[in-house]
């Protein structure tokens, strides 16, 4: 009963609110906050706030959402733990199945690419005539870099 009256008293309060908005010429926010004034007026005739109210006020429930939160809990932690399990898994059996097929030789980590073409030795000095490639040298110096 007191949920109700409170209700009522707060979409009257609002209605008030959006009655003295819309005198003032601000008609989109009289109509949004007549809208929101509505919204507990229409809980209370639906019998939503009856239902919270003893919801709210019950011990019964309180437990309820006590176990709901217990379960969530257990049901988020074993996901947590098996997407840790499930990953190391993978990788000890890729890492297993790499050894056992031999696809990684172990002198395949150096390329071997011989001399072929590549001249001998590679000028140290660049052309005097590039004066572009100076100019980035000089703005790279001034930096430090």
């Amino acid at each position: 009963m007191i949920a109700e009256t409170v209700c009522s008293a707060v979409s009257a309060a609002g209605l008030g609110i959006a009655a003295v908005t819309a005198f003032r010429k601000r008609f989109l926010t009289a109509a949004r906050i007549a809208a929101y004034s509505l919204v507990p007026l229409g809980l209370v005739m639906t019998g939503i706030v009856d239902w919270l109210a003893d919801t709210a006020f019950s011990p019964v429930a309180w437990a309820g959402f006590g176990v709901l939160g217990l379960s969530w809990v257990l049901f988020m932690t074993t996901r947590v733990v098996e997407r840790r399990r499930g990953s190391t898994r993978k990788e000890r059996k890729a890492a297993r199945a790499a050894e056992r097929s031999g696809a990684v030789a172990p002198s395949a980590s150096a390329p071997s690419l011989g001399q072929g073409s590549r001249p001998a030795s590679r000028p140290t000095a660049a052309p005097k005539g590039d004066d572009d490639f100076s100019d980035i040298e000089a703005i790279l110096k001034k930096h430090g870099i």
